[in-house]
């Protein structure tokens, strides 16, 4: 399935607050999640392979490495739990990074919030307004995710450009 996202990642240091936030705009809790990511070595844009208890997909996507609000191409496809999957992609196109996180995740309508707590890396919140179909317009998942970052009282500071693989990949180097 394919889909726009726009998107926001920023680092959390205050996750209660953003959940008590979310419970007064009345935000469907749809679980925390212990999620491993595992992205695959590919010529263009990012694909990963996400497994845990409650989300299980491949995704691949594009997105410009912007700190702000930002467009993201994605196709998704649901896959099973614990398929052989992650052996195939690993053997055909090896492995790049892998993150380990633990995933809240809450839904308003078409906009998807995580707060995760990422191994080696801390707190982090995610926004997400998603457009899976055309009836509603890049301008107003952009508005849609502004609303929410100021909501949150998101500083500019925190906003990060890069994704966790990237993220991993750097603390690595150093």
């Amino acid at each position: 399935m394919q889909r726009i996202n726009i998107e926001i990642k920023a680092r959390c240091g205050h996750p209660e607050e953003i959940r008590e936030l979310l419970d007064k705009q009345q935000a469907v809790f749809a679980g925390t999640d212990p999620q491993v990511d595992t992205y695959f070595n590919v010529p263009h844009g990012r694909l990963k392979l996400r497994e845990g208890n409650i989300e299980n997909a491949l995704i691949h996507y594009r997105r410009d490495n912007l700190a702000g609000p930002k467009r993201s191409d994605v196709f998704l496809y649901k896959t099973l739990p614990k398929s052989d999957l992650r052996e195939i992609l690993t053997r055909a196109l090896g492995v790049l990074a892998v993150v380990s996180k633990r995933r809240s995740i809450y839904y308003i309508d078409n906009v998807k919030f995580h707060i995760d707590e990422v191994q080696e890396l801390g707190s982090f919140v995610e926004i997400e307004a998603i457009g899976e179909d055309e009836s509603v317009g890049e301008d107003k998942l952009r508005e849609q995710c502004q609303y929410y970052l100021n909501l949150f009282k998101v500083q500019s500071e925190d906003l990060v450009e890069v994704s966790y693989s990237d993220m991993i990949l750097e603390k690595r180097v150093q």
